[in-house]
């Protein structure tokens, strides 16, 4: 979008109706609202600078809304954007009452919230519960108190070993190294302060009391400003074992999932549904069961936890049907699963799908290895299966959460200078993984201009650089081809709620090529082969050809009606 395009949706939100905060105008039914949704990540640091300072900010979405909403949009998740000293980019959060002024202001945000309502947009936000920053006031309390304090109490904190100078265990950091950093305090023998990520990151004792009314008390605070519902960060790291193993050769088996964290979620959603206008939680759930993962998502929990099985696999018939099955079976009978290819700690999906496919399970130790990987891309073929794909995802009932840019098929930016790469990732690991940078570079809005539509022209350099090849996937350029990236995911959401209806559930076809999964769900049939040559489509009575997602303006190439699935594609069928 260039500067005179970006005027013009500006002066398209500020015609717009301009309720109080909080009032839903525009929303539909309130009753489990997320249910067969489309929702779009939004990472507010690369989504749309509106000042000019090189930084992406609540005004630039606030001015972006109505293009949020011609994709279909019905849910934003907005990532951190709470005063933070940026560390680890919002997720260290320093104060979870207010708006980071780098982003704005809360009169700023609740602006763009009463927009996005009467557009018919619901606004859901980050809460990071198991860490704070360092910069946090309850942390600067912590350290100025002495060991065993009611401040250091919220926290967990405990003695090293050898006089305080090692650890108290070889627990590790999910971001590489330990998992303990020593206070510098003076005293003759220092305690060591728990952080699962950075350094700056200390986590929350969940075991306090104080802890769990205080989050209760952060969720009131947004919630009665109208915000519609969490996406929960870390969600089953909260509760550590009471008892603080010691030594070395400790493992941190004992650290996911614990069973006590559902205590808290049972709270939230009591609070949850005391609303008239019922808010929503989703979680950011790892753990290593099927039968764990069920738990987060039983009555009276989270309505939702994402199903990352999806997310990390190769690209093969059996592992995508397989994947799936496993997301109905652990979600929640009444809500769904929530679907998600790709999102900020990823490499974007035609990046992946571009790379060399290998037949194999994820390692459950580390269940993202493979959606990092630095292997030579097919650009080409990555963008074909990361269509085919994206019609396979909106065919599935459920929450589809799409992140930010992959409407528009970028892929990872592999090749960033080292130097302008800020992920603590990499840091910590020192460059032995590149980290997440490339998948959180600026979106481009137009094919012109110096950040492409990000910022106004002459403002400040984007905060992290634009390889010159983002041009070729600009909004501006893909709104005008039928066939584009874009042209697809539009023509998805919206033929997605007309064809799903309430279906909540998938009817499996088996009478295809190995090659090819396909299933009913609603009046819609989907097939999508995974083959590099055409395979024959399932023959369903009654049924109408709509699209094939390897060319949306001439689907000759599928045969009649839909015949033949063309290599690497997603076909669509109308029943009835």
């Amino acid at each position: 979008m260039n500067d005179e395009t970006s005027q013009g949706l500006g002066s398209t939100a500020d015609q717009a109706p301009s309720p109080t905060p909080g009032t839903p105008l525009g929303l539909g039914p309130s009753s489990r609202w997320w249910r067969n949704a489309v929702a779009y990540q939004v990472y507010i640091r690369s989504f749309k600078d509106s000042d000019g300072d090189g930084i992406g900010d609540i005004e630039g979405l606030r001015h972006c809304l109505p293009e949020l909403a011609d994709l279909g949009v019905k849910i934003i998740w907005i990532n951190p954007c709470y005063p933070s000293p940026q560390r680890d980019h919002g997720y260290d959060i320093a104060d979870y009452r207010a708006i980071n002024p780098e982003y704005g202001s809360l009169e700023g945000f609740e602006l763009m919230l009463a927009e996005a309502h009467a557009l018919g947009i619901r606004v859901i936000m980050d809460i990071v519960p198991n860490h704070a920053s360092v910069e946090h006031a309850w942390f600067h309390e912590a350290i100025a108190s002495e060991p065993g304090s009611p401040e250091r109490a919220r926290f967990i904190f405990t003695e090293g070993e050898d006089g305080g100078e090692t650890p108290p265990n070889t627990w590790t950091s999910v971001f590489g190294r330990g998992a303990w950093h020593r206070v510098e305090d003076g005293r003759e023998n220092p305690q060591w302060y728990l952080h699962l990520f950075d350094w700056s990151q200390p986590d929350f004792n969940w075991r306090n009391p104080q802890v769990r009314e205080e989050f209760l008390e952060i969720l009131r605070f947004w919630f009665e400003r109208g915000v519609d519902g969490f996406r929960i960060d870390v969600a089953h790291g909260l509760v550590k074992p009471a008892r603080i193993p010691r030594g070395e050769g400790v493992g941190a088996e004992g650290l996911w999932g614990r069973p006590e964290v559902h205590e808290i979620y049972e709270e939230w959603r009591a609070l949850a549904d005391s609303y008239e206008e019922k808010k929503y939680f989703i979680g950011e759930v790892w753990v290593d069961s099927a039968e764990k993962l069920a738990r987060f998502t039983e009555p009276g929990r989270l309505h939702q936890s994402f199903a990352f099985e999806l997310l990390v696999q190769p690209w093969f018939a059996y592992r995508l049907r397989r994947s799936i099955e496993r997301a109905f079976a652990v979600a929640g009978a009444e809500e769904g699963p929530a679907w998600a290819l790709s999102n900020h700690d990823v490499h974007r999906v035609v990046t992946r799908l571009g790379q060399e496919q290998v037949d194999r399970d994820p390692d459950p130790r580390d269940m993202l290895a493979d959606a990092r990987r630095r292997w030579p891309v097919d650009v080409e073929l990555g963008v074909r299966r990361a269509k085919a794909e994206a019609g396979l995802l909106f065919a599935l009932p459920g929450t589809v959460y799409v992140y930010q840019g992959e409407e528009l098929g970028l892929p990872e930016v592999l090749d960033l200078p080292d130097e302008v790469r800020q992920d603590p990732i990499f840091t910590r690991t020192g460059g032995a993984e590149f980290g997440r940078d490339g998948c959180r570079v600026p979106i481009p809005w137009s094919a012109s201009g110096s950040s492409m539509g990000f910022g106004p022209e002459g403002g400040a350099k984007p905060w992290l650089p634009q390889p010159d090849s983002f041009r070729g996937c600009a909004r501006d350029l893909e709104k005008a081809d039928p066939n584009s990236m874009l042209s697809l995911y539009k023509r998805l959401s919206r033929l997605r709620p007309e064809l799903l209806g309430g279906a909540s559930r998938v009817e499996w076809i088996d009478a295809v090529p190995k090659e090819v999964v396909a299933f009913r769900a609603g009046s819609l049939v989907c097939a999508t082969n995974t083959a590099d040559e055409e395979r024959e489509a399932p023959l369903i009575e009654g049924a109408s050809f709509l699209l094939n997602t390897a060319d949306l303006v001439d689907s000759s190439g599928c045969g009649a009606k839909g015949s033949v699935l063309p290599a690497n594609s997603t076909s669509w069928w109308r029943l009835g």
